[in-house]
């Protein structure tokens, strides 16, 4: 676990970076010292694995491109249009995460100095446990676990992790799926957008590939007029002659396998068809053209095994499409990642209510994971917290009505540190969020696991950039602190499932 910092005392190593509270001091030293010296080695470094190809997931700087407050990120404009994609989404080898990661032992961040004493950090154990005031909020997840435990026929645990940039680009919910595909099986990868909707738009363990053109709607904005944005929170319009791939991985443990392709997309008046290629052959046309607009999952069967389905868009003005899920009709696990870069969770609200609640309904999670914080830290106490809070409330609400059997967890916001002079510093408002997600998770019948006080409470991502696991950018974390949390987040609920087991199937 991440173990407190030492105070400051007198007599310690000059130029040691001493933690007082909440505020972190680092005392100013010449250009030429040795711990400038190794900071700007630190920097070189990380200048190299910036414009070095293959090296994005240990970039420092770069990862994820969304991260608040930073460029090329704009703010959410909530008017109503589309924007077009202008480059492919191709795979990204340097975004995946590894299999195996070594978590650093040493200070190797950009703020990192030389006699900057911290200890390892035990990943095996979570820092604090899961909070559960009515006991129950995770019954329908650790029972659906069970059953997949016991081998069940068509056993499926499927978990659905909503957040913001960090699970846009499958960082901790991709450590979580692993986890849990690696003790339960692997039920397949789960449910991918159409194209990549931000440049930081990712996915562990799957192929994809989508042509230029597609024209996007989000719930970020630009927004669609009819709200009807799928599962992903985005919805994708192509005029014919548009592809979009999707296939199993093509190396590692996960997602090697995939059973089954459900396709989901918006039947229209004057919709166009989706002519389908399974492993490079012609397998059948869907035609998107209907009476009125409704959302269609087409399931397609193909025998348990590494397989392709192409989509190429033909005949009417355009299609529309939300995204893909792979999956396998063998007992383990899915997890569905769904990011949206810039998200609040108010936003979720954004999606027509009716096809929320068919969307959910359709994916049939037995967990729901809500993990967002780190824009409305943005937004500093602008949206205020009781408003923060009621909105909060009634999205979680709205997912527990839609899938009344499903577990419900929040995860409280990371925290994120602001330089006040020569001085790092918690923001304010991230104990106010913490403070209101923990009581409307409660009040909504959801667990709650705190982050922010697993991390090391105030000052303490400070201390993360120092070791390489959170970013300069003071927000996000790298992947090795995306590794720690996932792990962490696994742990406590793994630890939660003995007890339900103990209690329920002694």
């Amino acid at each position: 676990m991440v173990a407190p910092e030492r105070p400051a005392v007198e007599g310690a190593v000059e130029n040691q970076v001493a933690v007082h509270g909440e505020v972190v001091r680092s005392p100013k030293t010449p250009l030429l010292s040795r711990p400038a010296l190794a900071a700007i080695t630190v920097l070189v470094l990380a200048a190299i694995a910036h414009f070095a190809p293959g090296l994005e997931r240990v970039r420092l700087f770069a990862h994820p491109p969304s991260a608040p407050g930073r460029a090329p990120v704009p703010k959410p404009v909530l008017t109503v249009g589309e924007a077009k994609l202008q480059t492919e989404s191709r795979e990204q080898p340097g975004m995946e995460q590894p299999e195996n990661i070594e978590l650093p032992t040493g200070n190797t961040g950009p703020i990192a100095e030389k006699h900057a004493d911290l200890p390892p950090i035990d990943v095996k154990k979570p820092p604090v446990p899961i909070i559960d005031p009515g006991g129950k909020a995770l019954d329908g997840f650790y029972e659906s676990l069970y059953r997949t435990a016991q081998k069940q026929p068509h056993a499926i645990t499927r978990v659905i992790h909503f957040g913001d940039s960090i699970v846009t680009s499958d960082y901790v919910s991709g450590t979580l799926r692993r986890k849990l595909q690696k003790q339960f099986g692997d039920a397949g990868p789960g449910f991918s957008l159409i194209a990549n909707a931000w440049p930081a738009y990712f996915h562990n363990d799957v192929y994809r590939f989508a042509s230029r053109g597609w024209r996007v709607s989000r719930i970020v904005g630009p927004l669609t007029p009819d709200a009807l944005y799928g599962m992903g929170g985005v919805s994708f319009r192509a005029p014919p002659g548009a592809r979009a791939r999707f296939g199993t991985a093509k190396h590692g443990h996960f997602g090697r396998k995939v059973s089954r392709f459900e396709i989901d997309y918006l039947e229209q008046p004057g919709g166009g068809k989706l002519k389908i290629n399974l492993d490079g052959k012609p397998w059948g046309v869907i035609d998107t053209n209907g009476p009125g607009k409704k959302t269609v999952e087409k399931t397609i069967d193909v025998p348990d095994g590494a397989h392709m389905l192409e989509i190429v868009t033909r005949g009417g003005t355009y299609s529309r499409a939300f995204g893909v899920v792979m999956e396998r009709d063998v007992p383990g696990v899915v997890l569905d990642a769904i990011g949206v870069q810039g998200a609040r969770v108010r936003f979720l609200d954004k999606v027509d209510d009716e096809q929320w609640a068919e969307q959910l309904e359709w994916r049939s999670p037995n967990l729901m994971i809500y993990e967002f914080g780190a824009n409305e830290s943005g937004d500093n106490f602008a949206y205020p917290m009781k408003d923060y809070h009621r909105t909060l409330k009634a999205v979680l609400e709205q997912g527990r009505k839609a899938v009344p059997g499903a577990g419900c967890l929040v995860l409280a916001a990371m925290d994120r540190a602001e330089k006040h002079g020569d001085t790092l510093r918690t923001m304010p408002v991230i104990p106010a969020l913490v403070k209101e997600q923990k009581s409307a998770s409660a009040e909504a019948g959801c667990a709650f696991w705190n982050t922010f006080k697993a991390m090391g409470g105030y000052g303490s991502m400070a201390s993360w950039v120092r070791r390489g696991l959170g970013q300069a950018d003071l927000t996000h974390p790298t992947g090795s602190g995306s590794e720690v949390l996932g792990s962490w987040i696994y742990r406590a609920l793994m630890d939660g499932y003995q007890k339900h087991l103990k209690q329920k199937h002694p």
